[in-house]
């Protein structure tokens, strides 16, 4: 990986030392990035593109391992994206969401059902209070752009062969006076679009 710097208050900083500080501070599970409040050194020039892939320097990443570990060490503060070790914190760029969920199961059916999401980086995450679906729909096509919560604050964008296994296991409930087709997951109705909308 080429070694090229941020720097801020003259603190140098590049992807390679962010990689190293990071595997340094992983134990076992995730690391605990919401107690890590290190200075702020300036932006990397890395960016996570809408369908999941990590870029450094205009180049992707293809070592899978290292955008693992890139990615257990993200944070979201107001609206902006960050690596965050124990001593230092340098912005990324997000196209859309950090995350992409690539696959999912179900277990149960109807209000009972549960949706377990899979991210192309590895993670897992349930469907429900704590992680809720939504779907954002383009104002001028209409197309859908569904996402579901992962863990503090980070977001998956559902993958579209995703997305319509979803559609096969939506249902049609009440929701805030209006009826809506959506989904069920870990006892919460995810609404994705007004029933009245769809065709028939």
């Amino acid at each position: 990986m080429a070694d090229k710097t941020s720097s801020k208050n003259n603190v140098k900083v590049t992807a390679e030392g962010i990689a190293s500080a990071a595997r340094a501070a992983t134990g076992r599970g995730l690391p605990p990035v919401h107690l890590w409040n290190p200075p702020f050194c300036g932006d990397l020039d890395m960016e996570i593109k809408r369908d999941g892939t990590w870029f450094y320097l205009g180049t992707p990443i293809g070592r899978a391992p290292l955008v693992r570990l890139f990615s257990t060490v993200l944070k979201l503060e107001d609206g902006k994206y960050f690596l965050v070790t124990p001593v230092e914190k340098v912005g990324i760029r997000v196209e859309d969401a950090p995350f992409v969920a690539v696959d999912f199961t179900a277990q149960g059916t109807g209000k009972e059902q549960v949706l377990r999401f899979e991210t192309n980086v590895g993670d897992f995450a349930e469907a429900g209070a704590e992680n809720p679906i939504r779907v954002e729909r383009d104002a001028d096509t209409g197309e859908p752009s569904p996402y579901v919560h992962i863990r503090a604050g980070l977001e998956a964008l559902i993958d579209r062969k995703s997305f319509y296994r979803l559609i096969d296991l939506g249902a049609h409930e009440d929701h805030e006076g209006t009826r809506w087709f959506g989904l069920w997951s870990g006892g919460r109705f995810f609404p994705i679009i007004p029933s009245a909308e769809l065709d028939g």
